[in-house]
């Protein structure tokens, strides 16, 4: 399991790193790069406050709106997480797990994990919603 988390960790530093290309240093780009740069970081951050707000005002509180939209967050995230899961398992399991019984046992129950994790991430935010909303 250990291997898993750390291969997924390696696999999600790869995914954050961004592209650098190198340019001439002139200071009118490099300040229109800045420019840009920060523009989008503010137009994001607009972008998530403005969808906590919605969140907030669609179910009447601040807690409740903080709750759905972290856990939308983690609906959204969950899915490629627990895919690459799945296929680690899955070679655990089906390619490795060919010549020893031990690590066919693991991958099977890394699959076990991952799907279960999947299946808890999608499902609790629509409970919530049921519970919040139906019986508030």
């Amino acid at each position: 399991m250990k291997k898993v988390l750390v291969g997924c960790i390696i696999v999600f530093i790869m995914l954050a790193t961004g592209t650098v290309y190198a340019t001439a240093d002139n200071s009118a780009n490099a300040l229109s790069a800045e420019g840009t740069t920060q523009s989008e970081l503010t137009e994001m951050k607009d972008k998530a406050t403005q969808e906590l707000q919605d969140y907030t005002e669609r179910y009447g509180s601040d807690t409740y709106g903080l709750a759905a939209y972290v856990l939308d967050k983690v609906r959204i995230y969950s899915i490629p997480f627990c895919f690459i899961g799945i296929a680690i398992g899955a070679i655990y399991q089906y390619v490795i797990g060919i010549r020893r019984m031990d690590i066919r046992d693991k991958g099977f129950n890394v699959l076990i994990a991952f799907v279960t994790i999947l299946i808890i991430c999608q499902v609790l935010p629509l409970i919530f919603a049921i519970v919040v909303k139906g019986w508030r």
